[in-house]
């Protein structure tokens, strides 16, 4: 297995780790505070170009004549913007232990490696709702004889197949997105996938917003995705830094406080467990007190994790 279970301890190292989001919804709203802020008028979302009208934290309310846009059959995501993962996030998650025992929700629970993962700003984009659904985590691909389902929007997709084609103003884009992550954190990349990403990577060059976007995620993250400022090219034979996963996550990091310090307390009444750093973990009488050494062996025991411990 490619990325090492959460139990190493090990997690992304960046320039100035301390900037970067500790969750997915930290990372949503930094991206909308600090990348797209004023793209929702120019440019528009990834996957059609609509643009949209900001609402609440991070969400967004689409303009479907800006693009021609038709449901195909969500009218509900498809009036709304959502945070869509360009590399599927059960991509990578599939190569960590926490998902084997219980999928996202899991890993959210348990493993801060994952957590930083899931928060990457270089993999998120705005998507139109009902895309984000219908292109679920399909791996991408050429689809010449499918037929458009969303009005004039440009994408495509093969429910069968599982296959979707983004329109071609953002093919290159998800190519190096796609190498960030194979260089970073190891994901496995088919040679099939290898090569149409080169073949993508090629025909559509870096833009000036995808550069500028880069910076932007950059001053958050702490650092460029390489494929985007020419430091690194994708060839056959490429062999991964892994760069993402060599340091211990440092103590001032938010996501350092899920590490466990300390044994992992349970309550037998409430069947609710509490972490070393969570406000009743010395609350919990002696009597009703069980311990485990790690959060999957509560989990597994079927305990939940208590509300009030973040």
């Amino acid at each position: 297995m490619i990325l090492k279970s959460w139990i190493l301890v090990f997690a992304l190292i960046v320039t100035s780790v301390h900037a970067a989001p500790a969750n997915f919804d930290r990372a949503k709203i930094e991206s909308k505070q600090y990348v797209y802020f004023d793209r929702h008028q120019i440019g528009g979302e990834f996957y059609c170009g609509c643009n949209w009208e900001w609402v609440g934290r991070s969400g967004g309310r689409v303009n479907h004549a800006s693009c021609g846009y038709q449901v195909r059959a969500q009218e509900v995501r498809a009036a709304r913007t959502e945070w869509e993962h360009i590399v599927p996030i059960s991509s990578v998650g599939q190569q960590r232990q926490c998902w084997q025992n219980g999928g996202r929700q899991n890993c959210q629970r348990t493993d801060p490696v994952f957590n930083l993962m899931e928060a990457d700003m270089h993999n998120l984009t705005i998507s139109v709702g009902e895309i984000n659904a219908d292109r679920s985590n399909f791996r991408f691909g050429v689809l010449p004889s499918t037929p458009y389902q969303h009005g004039q929007c440009d994408f495509k997709v093969d429910f069968q197949q599982r296959v979707a084609e983004p329109r071609d103003e953002v093919k290159g884009m998800a190519a190096r997105v796609y190498f960030y992550f194979a260089d970073f954190y190891g994901l496995t990349l088919s040679r099939q996938q290898q090569q149409l990403f080169m073949a993508w990577d090629k025909q559509f060059p870096v833009s000036d917003w995808e550069r500028e976007r880069d910076q932007r995620i950059a001053s958050r993250m702490g650092h460029n995705n390489p494929f985007v400022t020419g430091e690194k090219r994708w060839h056959e034979g490429f062999k991964p830094s892994m760069s993402g996963l060599v340091s211990e996550i440092p103590a001032s990091h938010p996501a350092a406080t899920q590490a466990i310090t300390g044994p992992v307390r349970g309550n037998k009444n409430s069947k609710i467990y509490h972490l070393p750093h969570c406000p009743s973990y010395d609350a919990i009488a002696p009597v009703n007190r069980i311990e485990w050494d790690s959060e999957q062996e509560a989990i597994d025991a079927g305990y939940r994790k208590a509300g009030n411990c973040r």
